[in-house]
């Protein structure tokens, strides 16, 4: 891995269109201005001057460009940049109505540049551009999980996986990274920072941007916890929130019903119409989320990670993992661990 020392100057531009939805630029732009910032800091004891991520905004148009919300920025124009080491370009997405439309110019600028570039990236539904510029063709490539039927059914050849929060594709030596919707950008950017530098700035990264967690690419996008709380009422909201603070705890149908106040019977009867599911899915799923997070961002051993977790053993964790994620937790752990660890 490359030190801030020694390490070239990263140009990444961010390929935009009308109707931008910001923070599927803004939020990857501040994770690499605040590693760029920790790397600053590294490089000031020993007199080094030079910057390690140089940004950049461009628009086939350049000037003025609409956003998703109405706010006007201004940007550069790609053609501009076509002489310049580009190192990575990041499609950043767009609003979508019922049928989204394509900006044929951008379409044609990826397919013409993208082999020059070393690393080609999407956020969002931007992944409708690499898909229409032949870049995700045999790949497998996710985006948000609203558009994924329709980004599998306008490209076939594309093997959509509506699920991790982003996913890095490797073939013939070329990797190809696209992510879901809107704040999983960040989630790429970290990683992008990573591969570049390593977990520590990516780390250090996070904690300047108060991201709380820095979420491993196979990651769900969907939460349990906020799977739980889509109960149109918000009836059991505050249930929710206790059963995740209190994983290791006895959850069963009578300790919960006594918390709410109601008999074991009319609980889960109360429980299964108002979420859809019984409560014992519901522990399973947050204790599941949970041990999975713990599993991709530390090193604990797993006697711990199923106690804190509610499993009580390492066996029952083992049964509940694989029934769930198909692979034992080791298996995941492997391969989901920081780049630097693996």
């Amino acid at each position: 891995m490359n030190s801030p020392a020694t390490s070239p100057v990263r140009q990444i531009v961010f390929a935009v269109a009308p109707h931008l939805v910001l923070l599927d630029a803004c939020g990857p732009l501040e994770a690499f201005w605040r590693a760029e910032l920790e790397m600053r800091q590294a490089r000031k004891s020993v007199g080094d001057e030079r910057v390690a991520y140089r940004t950049r905004v461009a628009s086939i148009e350049g000037g003025v460009l609409e956003t998703h919300v109405g706010l006007p920025v201004v940007v550069e124009r790609l053609d501009a940049l076509e002489n310049e080491p580009i190192d990575t370009v990041i499609v950043a997405g767009t609003f979508v109505a019922d049928q989204m439309v394509l900006d044929a110019q951008l379409i044609e600028w990826l397919e013409r540049m993208a082999p020059r570039i070393r690393r080609v990236c999407s956020v969002c539904v931007g992944a409708f551009y690499l898909a229409a510029a032949g870049l995700l063709a045999g790949r497998r490539a996710t985006t948000h999980w609203r558009s994924a039927d329709e980004l599998a059914r306008r490209f076939p050849s594309v093997r959509v996986d509506a699920d991790p929060i982003f996913i890095r594709d490797v073939r013939d030596g070329r990797a190809i990274w696209t992510s879901a919707g809107v704040t999983a950008g960040i989630d790429l950017a970290l990683a992008l920072i990573e591969e570049d530098f390593g977990h520590a700035l990516a780390i250090q990264a996070a904690r300047r941007l108060v991201v709380f967690m820095k979420r491993p690419g196979g990651q769900s996008q969907f939460s349990a916890t906020l799977d739980a709380q889509q109960c149109p009422t918000g009836e059991f909201d505050a249930l929710h929130a206790w059963m995740a603070a209190n994983l290791r705890d006895d959850l069963s149908v009578e300790r919960l019903a006594e918390h709410v106040r109601m008999s074991p019977r009319t609980f889960a009867r109360r429980y299964a119409l108002a979420v859809g599911r019984t409560p014992a899915k519901t522990v399973e799923a947050l204790r599941l989320e949970a041990a999975a997070s713990s599993l991709a961002q530390s090193r604990r051993p797993m006697k711990r990670i199923a106690l804190d977790c509610g499993f009580g053993t390492e066996q029952n964790l083992r049964r509940a993992f694989v029934r769930r994620f198909g692979v034992p937790p080791l298996s995941y752990r492997e391969r989901f661990a920081p780049l630097s660890a693996a």
